[in-house]
């Protein structure tokens, strides 16, 4: 009976053989619960300001996408991107990059109509848990320079 109890002491006390291991970082938690979507506008000055629409969810890229080109309505706020009557974006979202398909030209969109879009996707990605450190591609309805352009928002990140 002695020679038992030793033997289960000994591999009581023996533990399974795992040590220790190092603490790891998580990164930082996802901040998907939202009580709407943020859009970006123009202010009088024509600078960035974003403008939160009370959806009662944060949504999808592309659904953010459609309410940014039905425009500011009575925010008071402006836009730099045409009225139309599409409001539909082709969306894809792959690692490190949010590739946008506008039905607009180039023309109908100015600098800062571009700055809107770029912020708008962006904002919704980070808020879904994406990183900030995501790029932002919009195309047009002809290729140009401006399609190729790995964006950022000045105002995210």
């Amino acid at each position: 009976m002695r020679r038992i109890c030793a033997a289960m002491a000994a591999v009581l006390l023996a533990g399974c053989g795992a040590g220790p291991s190092e603490v790891f970082d998580g990164g930082p938690a996802p901040t998907g619960v939202a009580p709407g979507v943020t859009l970006y506008f123009l202010d009088e000055r024509g600078e960035l300001t974003p403008d939160r629409r009370d959806t009662g969810r944060l949504g999808s890229i592309s659904e953010a996408m459609a309410l940014l080109l039905t425009g500011p309505g009575g925010s008071g706020l402006h836009t730099g991107i045409a009225e139309g009557s599409v409001e539909r974006m082709m969306v894809t979202v792959k690692p490190g990059l949010v590739d946008l398909v506008t039905p607009l030209e180039i023309g109908e969109v100015t600098p800062a109509g571009i700055d809107q879009i770029v912020c708008t996707a962006l904002g919704v990605h980070v808020q879904s848990g994406g990183s900030t450190d995501t790029r932002v591609r919009v195309g047009f309805v002809q290729p140009t320079p401006e399609s190729e352009e790995l964006r950022t928002c000045p105002l995210i990140g």
